[in-house]
């Protein structure tokens, strides 16, 4: 599959309080990976434009996008918190905005016809913000904002987010909930935060698949619950765009979850992630960076990931 690769420099200028494992040498790592993958190297770096207030608004209602862009601090050595591990500072809006304009960006350009499959590689990450909360480090939706503009921009009946984060994606669920043209599908580990994903949660329209996984949980049977459990019912939704929350932290190494993952895990998951875009989806495919706080893991399942992608 033709693959871009959108990133943006203003990820490295929101910063969190100390020690916090969501920092900026977690995009440098996914950068640094890709770079030092032969057939990634010659790929060009797009830096993502900024979405638009009516762009994210598509996800998020007002109050939240009015709480975000009026959330940093004036002073340059300040942090406003929404919650215990949730922070802006100065720049913060600015990442957050080339974050969610990313997956846009990435959208606008598959449906133009210049790529395939897309990944953005951003922070901070987006899957736990809520229609109308920032939380779990995340401020806008990425996924989510980048689905609701495919379905009103471009006019599409049909999307799946899928999330393999070993976090549930609660705030994707959300949107899932609100609107039938979305399904959201995770493989998660359970209990984890944020306390939801529970298999029984499956949306007023049917639109939620939820699999949850046991902490020790080995790649073996991830990918058996992912081929039984999920993948089939993406499938016979039959969705015209497919999202993916591409996190990371399933990594054995990872210090915040308990699923025993490798990169030929990811390695695994991209390729049938690309051949379920095929089948129902035009391979139109945008994946959304979230988690992974192993900063060599994450690099290396990252590009190993990109790169599966990039050879279809």
């Amino acid at each position: 599959m033709k693959t871009l690769i959108l990133t943006s420099d203003a990820g490295f200028d929101h910063r969190v309080p100390p020690p916090h494992f969501e920092n900026p040498p977690r995009l440098r790592a996914v950068l640094d990976a890709m770079a030092d993958t032969p057939s990634l190297a010659g790929l060009d770096r797009i830096q993502a434009r900024a979405a638009t207030r009516e762009e994210v608004g598509r996800m998020h209602t007002p109050r939240h996008v009015d709480a975000v862009f009026n959330g940093e601090p004036a002073d340059h050595e300040a942090f406003h918190g929404f919650d215990f591990d949730t922070f802006m500072c100065r720049g913060s809006l600015n990442a957050a905005l080339r974050g969610a304009g990313a997956a846009v960006q990435a959208v606008d350009m598959i449906m133009d016809g210049e790529g395939e499959a897309a990944f953005c590689a951003t922070r901070p990450p987006g899957h736990h913000a809520e229609r109308d909360r920032p939380m779990g480090f995340c401020l806008f939706n990425n996924a989510g904002v980048a689905a609701m503009h495919a379905l009103e921009h471009h006019g599409l009946s049909r999307v799946a987010i899928i999330d393999i984060d070993v976090h549930h994606g609660n705030g994707s669920q959300d949107l899932a909930e609100s609107e039938p043209r979305v399904m959201f599908a995770s493989i998660h580990e359970s209990p984890l935060y944020p306390g939801t994903g529970m298999e029984d949660e499956t949306g007023l329209n049917g639109n939620v698949v939820n699999v949850p996984v046991a902490a020790g949980c080995g790649g073996e049977v991830w990918r058996a619950r992912m081929e039984a459990d999920l993948l089939p019912k993406v499938e016979a939704f039959a969705p015209e765009f497919i999202f993916v929350s591409a996190g990371f932290d399933g990594h054995r190494a990872d210090p915040l979850g308990g699923i025993l993952l490798d990169e030929s895990d990811y390695i695994w998951a991209a390729s049938r992630l690309c051949d379920l875009a095929r089948k129902t989806a035009s391979s139109r495919l945008v994946c959304c960076l979230e988690g992974g706080y192993d900063n060599g893991a994450l690099g290396r399942s990252a590009a190993a990931f990109t790169e599966t992608l990039s050879r279809g």
